[in-house]
């Protein structure tokens, strides 16, 4: 299976409740209890439970090439609680992997989820991370993601954060990775908040490798009185060093949007460019999809859906 082939499978098992094939390594987690653990060869899972939560520690050991997505459902089904993750990510040297995260909170009214890692992407290895987030209606939830992301030579990493169905409460992400000779760093955002949801995303990456790349992307859609802040940084400081921030956000309603991409280049040998745009939902699309008989809400829908749909892979 190569990587394109690998990354569809995510977005396509994605939705499942559970995993049953023998070939698939899963882990899933309700609140502090482990309900289940299945692992593959060369791939090592050890975790704790908690007062309020889960410590966690991934291994995929040295030259293995895990084909088939890792999955790992976390989630409170209660309407108030408190759930902690705190993992600790490896993998060696030319390792391969890709988790799919499934993170469901469907009543919440009143629900903590936070989110501490650490990230260590050995020499030449890939490690992909697609979390997913379903919630309820009612945006009683803060959500509160941190990671410290090492990329050695030759690593590869994406990560790809979704949340689209259901109020998104309040989101915090903050992640920083540090990216050395010849890595590729891709880091993803795709959120839709409404009524009084906010987003706010603070992420960082330094290219400090000869070679490294980087690319920073979000795409926000806010509608009612939700509002969103978006500050990416994009710093490259070695030679032949390439790097891309792209914020896009939509703004419906009363609803607020700030984007602030910094980009710092500090070898004349580097190149790190942005670019970021925040508008209204486009009005011929708008009214094209009204006139094949959807209601106005229907077609923003319809039309938000496809501006935080996956994009393409640049590696």
């Amino acid at each position: 299976m190569n990587r394109d082939q690998l990354i569809n499978a995510l977005y396509e098992s994605i939705g499942e409740a559970c995993v049953t094939d023998p070939g698939i390594a899963h882990i899933e987690i309700h609140a502090n209890k482990v309900l289940g653990v299945h692992l593959v060869e060369g791939l090592e899972i050890e975790a704790d439970e908690l007062k309020d939560g889960i410590r966690a520690t991934l291994v995929v050991k040295k030259n293995t090439k895990i084909d088939q997505p890792v999955r790992i459902c976390f989630g409170l089904m209660q309407k108030t609680g408190i759930q902690k993750i705190d993992m600790n990510i490896r993998l060696e040297e030319n390792a391969r992997v890709a988790i799919m995260a499934s993170c469901t909170f469907p009543n919440a009214e009143e629900i903590v989820h936070t989110m501490d890692a650490d990230i260590d992407i050995g020499k030449n290895a890939e490690y992909i991370y697609l979390e997913r987030h379903v919630h309820g209606t009612e945006g009683g939830i803060n959500v509160v993601p941190k990671a410290k992301i090492h990329l050695h030579e030759g690593a590869k990493f994406r990560t790809d954060f979704e949340l689209i169905k259901g109020r998104c409460g309040k989101i915090d992400i903050d992640y920083e990775a540090d990216c050395e000779r010849n890595s590729y760093l891709d880091m993803v955002a795709r959120i839709s908040g409404r009524a009084d949801d906010r987003i706010l995303i603070n992420e960082r990456a330094t290219l400090r490798g000869d070679g490294a790349h980087g690319v920073l992307r979000t795409s926000i859609a806010v509608r009612d009185r939700a509002k969103a802040e978006i500050k990416n940084t994009l710093v490259a400081t070695a030679p032949n060093a390439r790097g891309h921030v792209d914020c896009k956000e939509v703004v419906q309603g009363e609803a607020i949007a700030n984007a602030i991409p910094i980009v710092e280049v500090h070898h004349p040998k580097a190149h790190v460019t942005h670019e970021a745009s925040i508008g209204s939902v486009d009005s011929k699309q708008l009214e094209t999809l009204m006139s094949r008989g959807l209601s106005e809400d229907e077609a923003t829908d319809l039309i938000i859906e496809g501006l935080l749909s996956p994009e393409g892979q640049p590696f």
